[in-house]
C-alpha cells in the first residue's frame, strides 16, 4: 500500500499509539500501522491485558486499570518531552482516556474512532451505561457470563458470529471477516470496575486535546450515539468516515488519511 500524499515526507518522529477494542488485538490495525510506518511515522499497536498475544487469560486481569497496564507501561517507558497521538478504537476510548489522565504531559492529542469516550463529569461508566440504558445495540448471540461463582471478577463477553457480521464488520471482505472470528478472544467491558471509579479530571483527561472520529455506518454504537457523546464532551475536531465499527480493517485507507491529518496537527 502506498504511503498517503498527506503522510510523505516531514511527519519526522511523529509518535502514534493504536489501541483496539474489546475482543480485538493489536492485530486489528494491521491495515493501518504498515502504511503510516512506510510514511515514517512511528507506530505502536500493542496489546491489552487477556487480548491479541497476550498470555494471560481474562480471570487474571480483574481490574480496568489492569487491563490497561500494557498501554500504560508504554507511555511509562517514554522519554520526558516525548508526546503521543493516542488512538482509541471502540472500548479502547476508554483505555486512551485513562492514559491521558495518567500521562497528560505525554499525550499530544487524544483520538476517539467510533469510540466510547468518558467525560470529566461523570464516572468512566457512564456512557457505557448510557448505552445499554437506551438500548442502542441488539446484543444479538453475544455471550456475557460471569466468571466466578462470587461476582467477584468482570462480567466476560464474547462477541457471536451473527453479531460480528451484522452489526460490526458488515462492510468488511469475507476474508477479514473470517480472520477476525479466527482471533477474537473472550474479553470484559469491566463496568464492574469502572462504576467504582472517579471521574476524569478537567487538570489532566480535560486538558489533553481531543478528535472524535465518527463512523457513519456503524451498526455497533450507532452515529447518532457517537455524536451524542461529542455533544456530552465537545472535541477539538470531529471528523467523519463512511465506515462500518471496524474501520481499521473495512476502510484502512481513508483511516490512514485521517490519522495522518491529525497527527500532523497536533502532535
Amino acid at each position: 500500500m502506498d504511503a498517503p500524499a498527506a503522510a510523505q515526507g516531514g511527519c519526522g518522529n511523529k509518535h502514534i499509539v493504536l489501541v483496539h477494542g474489546a475482543c480485538l488485538g493489536g492485530w486489528s490495525w494491521f491495515k493501518v500501522a504498515t502504511p503510516l510506518r512506510a510514511a515514517g511515522y512511528r507506530v505502536d499497536a500493542p496489546d491489552l491485558a487477556a487480548s491479541g498475544v497476550d498470555p494471560r487469560p481474562l480471570r487474571e486481569v480483574p481490574t480496568f486499570r489492569d487491563y490497561t497496564q500494557p498501554l500504560l507501561d508504554l507511555l511509562a517507558s517514554l522519554p520526558e518531552g516525548h508526546r503521543v497521538v493516542l488512538v482509541g478504537h471502540s472500548l479502547g476510548g476508554v483505555n486512551v482516556a485513562l492514559a491521558a489522565e495518567t500521562f497528560p504531559d505525554k499525550v499530544a492529542a487524544v483520538v476517539f474512532l467510533c469510540a466510547f469516550m468518558p467525560d470529566c463529569a461523570a464516572r468512566p461508566s457512564h456512557v457505557m451505561e448510557k448505552f445499554v440504558e437506551g438500548k442502542w445495540l441488539d446484543s444479538m448471540d453475544t455471550e456475557m457470563k460471569p466468571q466466578d461463582a462470587e461476582g467477584k471478577l468482570p462480567m466476560s463477553m464474547m462477541f457471536g458470529a451473527r453479531i460480528i457480521r451484522e452489526k460490526f464488520l458488515q462492510l468488511c471482505s469475507p476474508e477479514d471477516l473470517t480472520l477476525a472470528a479466527s482471533l477474537l478472544r473472550v474479553s470484559s467491558m469491566f463496568v464492574e470496575d469502572l462504576v467504582l471509579q472517579q471521574p476524569y479530571t478537567k487538570e489532566r483527561y480535560g486538558s489533553v486535546r481531543k478528535v472524535y472520529i465518527v463512523c457513519t455506518e456503524d451498526h455497533g454504537i450507532v452515529d447518532k450515539f457517537q455524536r451524542w457523546m461529542v455533544e456530552n464532551n465537545p472535541v477539538d475536531e470531529v471528523k467523519e468516515i463512511a465506515a462500518d465499527h471496524v474501520v481499521m480493517l473495512s476502510r484502512p485507507d481513508e483511516l490512514v488519511r485521517c490519522l495522518t491529518d491529525i497527527a500532523d496537527k497536533y502532535a
